[in-house]
């Protein structure tokens, strides 16, 4: 009878440690990927209008999906077209910020798929697998995307402009191993914001 009771009490004490491991595998799993996403993790549980359970199922599935992507290297010769042809899109944006935003989306959309993300036709599929890699640059992207298409006036299309001007240095830098990818050269080789997204320049532009 002893031995019996014995037995039960060890089987109900495995018992209570499995859940509470289980318990601190979930826990940790979610602020593993608090941690991981940053400001995406807060978005995804705005999005599930504060659902935390469905947004770490959301975000989980986007490191199972896109955890494995392994990034291409450009080319010399692309990676100086890349940063030419935003050279360009930021000059132009003084004089025509909505032809400037949407050429910037599609700009983003072509270097995301050249270091081996998806095809930016697939936006939500591609700013998913750019989330898990460098959530903390995605909100830019995210912004021009959405005022290319139509949505925003001057001088959100300006924030959203410089906002993604984080993710494209991202893209063009990090290969290379630059020492400061946390604040990216510009143009004019001082580390300031081009003068085409100036303040006043950008309010100015849309007279």
């Amino acid at each position: 009878m002893l031995t019996i009771v014995i037995i039960a009490v060890l089987v109900i004490a495995a018992v209570a440690i499995l859940i509470v491991a289980r318990g601190h595998i979930h826990a940790d799993g979610g602020r593993g990927l608090k941690h991981r996403f940053g400001p995406e993790y807060d978005r995804a549980v705005a999005v599930h209008d504060g659902d935390t359970k469905a947004a770490k199922q959301e975000l989980g599935e986007r490191v199972k999906q896109h955890g494995s992507l392994e990034e291409q290297p450009l080319s010399p010769e692309d990676l100086a077209r890349y940063r030419a042809q935003w050279a360009d899109i930021q000059e132009q944006f003084v004089e025509s910020p909505q032809k400037a935003v949407t050429a910037a989306d599609a700009l983003l959309a072509g270097l995301a798929r050249d270091r081996g993300f998806p095809e930016g036709e697939q936006f939500d599929d591609q700013i998913a697998a750019l989330s898990v890699h460098h959530a903390t640059h995605v909100h830019g992207y995210r912004s021009v995307h959405t005022a290319a298409h139509g949505q925003g006036d001057t001088e959100e299309m300006r924030e959203a402009m410089i906002e993604a001007r984080s993710l494209f240095e991202t893209l063009v830098t990090e290969q290379v191993g630059d020492v400061d990818q946390h604040r990216p050269p510009s143009p004019d080789g001082n580390g300031h914001a081009p003068w085409a997204l100036n303040r006043r320049h950008a309010k100015g532009s849309s007279t």
